[in-house]
């Protein structure tokens, strides 16, 4: 028998088994005799001649269910092994297990050579360990042990492999070198042969995880990612297989450095996306079947191991989806658009909403722009609000809710009521929706245009300075504009907001809402009336003269 390591065949036996040989020269094996049972002490003394008598712990001498084997004035044989306080150091378990040695080594003398023992580490000695298994007592010089010696080694269960059986010394050697060297070169042997062009191979599922499985191919462990499992794509393992069911695998790739073998499952099928690519186009309308929902989409089943990904946006027009599940249940059938194929990442995209009528569309069919109507209000913003009519979303302006500027959609509005607008433009090319609500309540300006006429005269207060002019506040919330070219004789840079200011009104437009005032025209009317009135007086004057004169 040659040995996979040199430094063991250096170490003569002897010397490894210094320490064993020297108890064996006081160890023996007799026939002694059971004088007493010491059940309070849980021992008993038995008498192996010479008036000698050795002490064994009761324990050794129990059956599986705990009943002792002899009884007081049994023959039992026992191994001798030294002295311990002037007693004999006896021992009935030392004799069953040179016993099972010797079976073992009568058993296994002939055909050792792939003999694996898995056992503990129970005991060390100067030469190397001792391993226990199945009650027989192996030794494993340190030099084949392949790991570190320390403490913490006793306790330590290892495999090993017989290398010697020395019938004359009662003993058998074990290596956990050598079996690491003979699994290792058959592990080799085993992926060589695996990564050979298209070998298939079963192997067992050994531990199932969330990112794949571990599966044995003739006693190696590969990988098989969840990628590789299926054509659908990443899928969980734990919900198609099981631990110890049998699976057929390709060997793909092996990290030499790493040692680590990834397996396939799918490489072993029929690739199904040849089919798809050869009969789908994008444009196409398919039935699925609802596999999954997730918060952002739906997978769906195409029935030959492909799963399409419906998003969240393509399940309907409305724009307002917040779960998929409101919609869609697993198992259902449903016809949908296929709108991307992608060969190259083998990923399917379908549509379920571009086989719906499109809202807008109906929505043309049904509203012209002047139509008044009422909607709901779906979301408010900083600039406004926006209301669902028949399905579609227009958009209400914070500039067109109210006739009062200082007013916005969210002063006055809240998610859910109800608001009757006014369709105010349509535009068809981005499909979007001006509403107004302040065209159907009563103008301020109207309002104004009862009370007032052109030329009337009017004060207000000036509100805002511009580069082209002076915006004057009015009664009843009414704004008006001063251009710069009407503010004279006044000076603008002499004006400031808050300041009152009086004016003659120029225009009235009810139409664009609008009214602009003049200061300029308030003049011009003042100097008019001031030339009347000098001209009424000097006729008064001249009039008199003529009288007097013809008295």
């Amino acid at each position: 028998m040659a040995f996979d390591n040199e430094s063991f065949e250096e170490e003569s036996f002897a010397e490894l088994f210094a320490e064993s040989e020297k108890q064996q020269e006081t160890s023996r094996i007799v026939e002694g005799e059971i004088v007493e049972i010491q059940a309070d002490e849980n021992r008993a003394l038995v008498g192996i001649g010479d008036k000698l008598e050795g002490i064994i712990s009761l324990d050794e001498i129990r059956d599986e269910n705990g009943e002792l084997k002899f009884n007081t004035g049994d023959k039992i044989k026992v191994m001798t092994m030294g002295y311990y306080n002037e007693r004999p150091k006896i021992s009935y378990k030392k004799v069953l297990e040179q016993q099972k040695t010797i079976d073992f080594i009568d058993a296994h003398k002939d055909n050792f050579e792939e003999l694996i023992i898995e056992g503990v580490i129970t005991k060390k000695n100067r030469g190397g360990y001792v391993v226990e298994a199945d009650d027989i007592a192996f030794f494993m010089p340190r030099s084949l042990a392949a790991f570190k010696d320390t403490d913490d080694v006793i306790g330590r269960k290892i495999k090993a492999q017989v290398i010697k059986i020395d019938e004359a010394e009662n003993s058998i050697v074990v290596s956990r070198r050598k079996l690491f060297n003979e699994e290792r070169k058959k592990k080799k042997e085993i992926i060589d042969k695996l990564m050979e062009d298209d070998a298939i191979i079963e192997g067992t599922i050994k531990k199932i995880t969330s990112y794949g499985m571990f599966v044995d191919v003739g006693g190696v462990d590969g990988l098989v990612h969840y990628n590789e499992i299926s054509y659908k794509g990443p899928v969980n393992p734990s919900k198609l297989y099981k631990e110890g069911d049998t699976v057929t695998v390709k060997a793909i790739s092996y990290d030499k450095d790493k040692r680590h073998l990834s397996l396939s499952i799918k490489a072993v099928q029929e690739d199904p996306w040849e089919e798809v690519e050869s009969e789908l186009d994008e444009g196409d309308t398919i039935t699925v079947t609802v596999s999954n929902i997730e918060a952002y989409g739906v997978f769906v089943d195409l029935g030959n191991d492909i799963e399409g990904f419906l998003h969240i946006s393509e399940i309907t027009w409305d724009k307002n989806v917040k779960n998929p599940n409101d919609y869609l249940t697993v198992g259902q059938e449903i016809d949908v658009e296929v709108i991307e194929i992608n060969p190259k990442t083998h990923k399917l995209r379908v549509s379920l909403k571009r086989l719906l009528p499109k809202p807008f569309d109906e929505f043309m069919k049904k509203h012209n722009e002047g139509d008044v109507v009422t909607g709901t209000v779906t979301s408010l913003t900083d600039f406004g609000a926006f209301v669902k009519i028949d399905g579609v979303e227009g958009l209400l302006h914070n500039q067109d809710v109210s006739w009062d500027k200082a007013v916005k959609s969210k002063d006055i509005l809240n998610v859910g009521d109800e608001v009757e607008v006014k369709i105010a433009k349509i535009n068809k090319e981005d499909q979007k929706i001006s509403l107004n609500r302040k065209t159907l309540l009563e103008s301020p300006i109207d309002t104004f245009a009862t009370k007032h006429k052109i030329n009337s005269v009017i004060k207000g207060t000036i509100r805002d300075i511009k580069e082209f002019g002076v915006f004057v506040s009015l009664e009843d919330g009414v704004d008006a504009l001063i251009r710069d070219e009407d503010l004279a004789p006044l000076v603008k840079e002499e004006l400031e907001p808050g300041q009152e200011i009086e004016a003659a009104i120029a225009v009235i437009d009810t139409k664009r809402d609008r009214i602009r005032l003049s200061v300029k025209k308030l003049d011009y009317i003042k100097n008019q009336a001031l030339l009347e009135e000098i001209n009424d007086t000097a006729s008064h004057s001249l009039g008199d003269l003529i009288k007097d004169k013809f008295k």
